[in-house]
């Protein structure tokens, strides 16, 4: 009881709509990504009840995820434009915009309200003004915003109502040959919530005994469509509360994740090595999937990294794998010829997994792809080298990028003739898997 007491005091203390604008202006200014931003503030303050975590979460990937669009608004009722603004103004207006507009739940007034009080408590008196003027006048005209001509200029249409850049809407037109109706649906999956999907851990438990653990914990659990192993769940506060989550009965990880290890089908006694491996997820389940047999190496650049890839094998009770730093372009002679299967997860533009990770849509650009494809292909050169006559390579991503994907995979085949292609798989995102690509090659004996 008195914990609970100090617990909801220390809340009380919070102004949730102050943290959220630390966050966007982490996010915004200082370029941290926003899954981290968040993250750190969440986990500072633990204490926060459910329910001001949700607003918080809510208010900061609304805000993130809906950029475009509610610029695009202020911009047409504010004198100075969002990029003339002062950074710490701009954000204050916009998160009271997203609740103006998103959040029926908040009264306008209390959105103006509070607004105008952030701005002068960061210091910000004399423009609290203007803050009160650019939200109160969206609020009174808000059914009076002037939008892109769909039939006119679909892409800009697209771009507004979606908050997705023109020229990632118009490659994928181009490259993927995605239908209207198509683009729709895959731009408003980013909008959606992303679900929590798990998949159980069948060298602890079975996937029934898994359901039965997490009901008892009160969680909700749905199955995954074709995965018999996989469950999306709702219903609980804190995953890392969870006792199943704590011994390892299930690893946190997306269905189109889940289908690179599917993919490389490793048997048991298989020497798998894993390239670009942080934080693990892929590892584990091939690891997980020879039943204690066989050997998996999974390797990552840096330490920070590689202990977040020993903390998930820990977890898991995994005793088939090892970790280390490697830098994935540099060959390691000890390693050519000698594996079963190569997995190359490579660092990619990160398009599809982009509701997950709200501000890649901003970040990314088509020089920053043609360099990420330069990059794939720089590691693509080295690692081929350790597949063993007969054995596999997995090369894959999670994005939607012809440059990075199908590209690739071509200009791979053209330069290693000693390779061919068993499949390969564009999957788009969804309201139920992200955007992933995976290319399995076959490698002669």
């Amino acid at each position: 009881m008195i914990k609970a007491e100090r617990e909801n005091a220390m809340s009380e203390t919070v102004n949730i709509r102050e943290l959220a604008l630390d966050i966007l202006l982490n996010v915004t200014k200082q370029g941290e990504y926003s899954h981290i931003a968040e993250k750190q503030v969440l986990e500072k303050y633990q204490y926060l009840n459910k329910k001001d975590r949700a607003f918080l979460t809510r208010l900061t990937e609304g805000t993130l995820e809906n950029l475009i669009q509610i610029d695009y608004i202020i911009n047409q009722f504010s004198k100075v434009p969002v990029h003339k603004m002062k950074p710490v103004i701009c954000c204050i207006i916009r998160s009271g915009v997203y609740q103006i507009r998103f959040m029926d739940a908040v009264p306008d007034a209390a959105a103006c309200n509070e607004a105008v009080r952030l701005a002068k408590k960061k210091g910000f008196q004399n423009l609290s003004g203007f803050v009160n003027g650019v939200l109160r006048n969206i609020s009174r005209s808000k059914d009076k915003i002037v939008w892109p001509d769909k039939e006119k200029d679909r892409d800009h249409w697209l771009s507004v109502h979606y908050s997705i850049p023109v020229w990632m809407i118009q490659m994928w037109r181009q490259e993927q040959n995605i239908q209207p109706e198509k683009m729709e649906q895959m731009l408003q999956a980013f909008l959606s919530p992303a679900p929590v999907t798990i998949r159980t851990n069948t060298n602890l438990c079975t996937p029934k005994e898994l359901v039965r653990r997490l009901e008892a914990e009160g969680v909700r659990v749905v199955a995954c469509d074709g995965l018999s192993d996989a469950f999306q769940i709702s219903c609980y506060d804190h995953l890392k509360a969870l006792s199943s989550f704590q011994e390892g009965l299930f690893y946190v990880q997306d269905v189109s994740s889940m289908l690179v290890a599917n993919t490389a089908a490793a048997k048991e006694d298989d020497f798998v090595l894993d390239v670009c491996s942080a934080p693990g997820g892929k590892a584990v389940h091939i690891a997980q999937m020879m039943h204690g047999t066989g050997y998996v190496l999974a390797r990552d650049l840096t330490q920070y990294k590689i202990n977040l890839l020993l903390e998930n094998r820990n977890r898991c009770k995994i005793a088939n794998m090892q970790a280390q730093v490697w830098d994935a372009r540099v060959l390691d002679p000890a390693m050519v010829h000698r594996a079963d299967i190569v997995v190359a997860d490579l660092p990619c533009s990160g398009l599809g997994v982009m509701r997950r990770k709200k501000d890649i849509r901003y970040r990314m650009t088509p020089e920053k792809i043609v360099e990420l494809a330069r990059l794939q292909r720089e590691i693509l050169s080295v690692v081929f080298q350790y597949v063993k006559p007969g054995g596999k390579m997995i090369y894959s991503t999670c994005t939607v990028s012809r440059q990075e994907n199908e590209e690739n995979t071509r200009w791979f085949l053209k330069e290693h003739e000693d390779f061919k292609l068993l499949s390969s798989r564009q999957i788009l995102p969804g309201e139920e898997r992200d955007g992933f690509y995976i290319a399995e090659f076959l490698k002669g004996q």
